[in-house]
């Protein structure tokens, strides 16, 4: 039966140092969530501590009605897929798919039937005599996915899965392990430093930084609106310009950023703007306008990079340097000055810290 994930003020120490503080997550039934975030952030240890293979100083782990927190890691019934794919290299492929139901008491004629059917799912039923040395790294991934959902467990956790395979073989890969997942609707966590590779997978993400959660939600809603500047960063707004409030008059807002240029924002198409705040844009999200009558920012523009889809520029303003995309086809000189207007459907406020 699909089951939900329940962590609660989950803390742990390495030595004197604290590397989780006071996280909570919850897994629904049958959902995907994503730990993402860079090295150190904590999301490998919050796996860990949720299989079983670290205890917790404080704080609790529930699988459906179960308590997990002090169950030892062989008891806890969970599917692992590790990023060294964790093979056995004496034994062939079947049998690496079978191990878990051997382990589980279940009979050689059940468990091979079991094994054989799951691999067929992952498209290896013709390599089940082979040694896993025989296999190419997509290939070994696919027996280490077949064996963890082979034992049909309630929580399935992946830990940097696609870490050692070349780009397109990512990509591929990502896409089975999610129609596998939701083909089984098992409850799932997955841990991974890769953006791309967390909002293509996932039903909801967390963005950890320094052991804790700095945002859970859907993809989108973390890609559009940021709940703070650390996760705006994260997703690529490339310019924070702090602005405080000069006049409201209804839902229209008058906003002054440093050096006096003021802007018009609409708080129906930005949501509440508090009297200080950060407007976010990508680079995307500031175009050039040579209209010195156009409301924006006024830039001299420095350093210009050719992206292939765009030029790039590094602009100074009286609000810091800001980058900002132009059109291929009427590049703009460094040096040159120019006003950059915001484009209000590619940004998002953000309160003041």
């Amino acid at each position: 039966m699909t089951q939900s994930l329940t962590v609660k003020n989950l803390t742990a120490h390495y030595g004197t140092t604290k590397v989780l503080d006071d996280l909570s997550l919850t897994v629904g039934a049958g959902e995907l969530v994503s730990l993402l975030g860079a090295s150190g952030c904590g999301k490998t240890t919050t796996l860990r501590l949720i299989a079983g293979f670290l205890e917790p100083t404080s704080g609790s782990i529930r699988l459906g009605e179960k308590d997990l927190t002090k169950l030892p890691a062989h008891r806890r019934d969970i599917g692992l897929v590790f990023q060294n794919y964790a093979l056995f290299p004496h034994l062939s492929v079947l049998d690496n798919v079978a191990f878990g139901l051997k382990q589980r008491g279940i009979a050689a004629a059940e468990r091979e039937k079991r094994a054989k059917a799951m691999l067929e799912r992952v498209g290896l039923a013709t390599l089940a005599d082979r040694l896993p040395g025989e296999l190419s790294g997509g290939q070994k991934q696919r027996v280490a996915l077949a064996r963890a959902l082979v034992i049909e467990p309630p929580l399935l956790m992946f830990d940097e899965p696609l870490s050692n395979l070349d780009a397109k073989l990512r990509v591929d890969m990502r896409v089975e392990i999610r129609q596998l997942q939701r083909a089984n609707t098992t409850t799932s966590v997955y841990v991974t430093h890769d953006q791309e590779e967390a909002f293509s997978i996932s039903d909801r993400v967390a963005i950890m930084n320094a052991g804790r959660i700095m945002q859970l939600d859907t993809p989108e809603v973390l890609y559009q609106r940021p709940a703070n500047a650390f996760v705006a960063r994260f997703v690529g707004f490339e310019n924070l310009i702090p602005m405080k409030v000069a006049a409201r008059d209804g839902s229209l807002v008058t906003a002054e950023a440093a050096g006096g240029t003021r802007l018009s924002l609409n708080q129906e198409r930005l949501g509440v703007i508090p009297d200080d705040f950060v407007l976010a844009t990508r680079a995307d999200g500031l175009v050039f306008s040579a209209d010195p009558g156009v409301e924006g920012i006024p830039a001299t523009l420095g350093l210009r990079t050719y992206l292939g889809r765009a030029y790039q520029y590094q602009c100074d303003t009286a609000a810091g340097k800001l980058i900002a995309n132009g059109s291929l086809s009427a590049p703009l000189e460094p040096g040159s000055a120019a006003r950059l207007v915001p484009v209000p459907d590619q940004c998002c406020v953000l309160k003041a810290e």
